[in-house]
């Protein structure tokens, strides 16, 4: 199992996530939405400003001010062993919105293109599910393009369902529902 926790951004890890979004940006500059679950990230001028967006997210009246259509926590998934910052994944409060509903959902994430295929995204959204039920969020939506069979794997490692798909912009993404664990959700 990958060997990382999830933080909430610090400013500690400003230089990494400057260091992580040049190293998507370079990586995956033909894809479409290269940050998901970096809201903020393309437009940032630093680290600092990326963390100061972050934390007005995490308020229903200065995320709106943000430009963010709900509020939601980012969390840094840092390594254990060396500290190094391997991906960002978000949780929303809610997805009661037109784009989330459908294919957005509650969770997004990135992992940095240097550390993918090692179990990483399978370990962040686990992790995610626990806080998911620490906010009373019983299920998860969580989506992936339907060509992306890692992001794929690590939902269904995670207990993700399959429930449809949707046509986005000509791109097909899968929807999939997580139980959170909650007690009664099931």
């Amino acid at each position: 199992m990958a060997d990382i926790r999830l933080l909430e951004p610090s400013i500690e890890y400003a230089g990494q996530i400057e260091d992580f979004r040049n190293e998507v940006l370079e990586a995956d500059a033909d894809c479409g939405d290269i940050f998901a679950g970096c809201f903020g990230m393309s437009d940032m001028t630093s680290g600092e400003d990326w963390i100061r967006i972050s934390r007005l997210l995490r308020d229903p009246v200065t995320s709106m001010e943000a430009g963010a259509k709900v509020g939601e926590i980012s969390y840094l998934a840092v390594r254990e062993s060396d500290d190094r910052l391997v991906g960002i994944i978000c949780l929303r409060f809610h997805i009661d919105h037109p784009i989330l509903s459908v294919w957005g959902g509650h969770v997004g994430y990135t992992v940095r293109p240097s550390e993918r295929r090692k179990g990483y995204a399978t370990e962040m959204i686990r992790q995610v599910k626990d806080k998911a039920r620490e906010l009373r969020i019983p299920k998860i939506l969580i989506t992936c393009d339907d060509t992306n069979t890692g992001s794929e794997k690590a939902i269904v490692n995670n207990g993700g369902v399959y429930e449809y798909s949707v046509d986005v912009d000509g791109a097909k993404v899968k929807r999939f529902w997580i139980d959170s664990g909650m007690q009664g959700s099931r």
